[in-house]
């Protein structure tokens, strides 16, 4: 993520509960796969989980960026 949609989430999270929420759980989610990533060798369960990780912080991570695009346009 770019530094100023950074910025920006940590200005917009005091108003935005779900915004809150959902970075939250990114960053919980970043931290998991940092420690799979980080494993020389990954089981083919822990390969999985590690995808499913992958897959769940990419759709947290779009939906960050809708409702940073939905402030965007209102600042307009």
């Amino acid at each position: 993520m770019e530094e100023n949609d950074i910025e920006l989430i940590h200005k917009l999270l005091p108003k935005d509960e779900e915004l809150r929420r959902l970075w939250a759980e990114h960053l919980e989610l970043e931290k998991k796969l940092d420690q799979y990533n980080k494993k020389h060798y990954l089981t083919n369960q822990e390969e999985l989980k590690r995808k499913e990780i992958q897959k769940l912080k990419l759709a947290g991570k779009d939906r960050i960026e809708e409702i940073l695009s939905k402030y965007r346009r209102q600042a307009r």
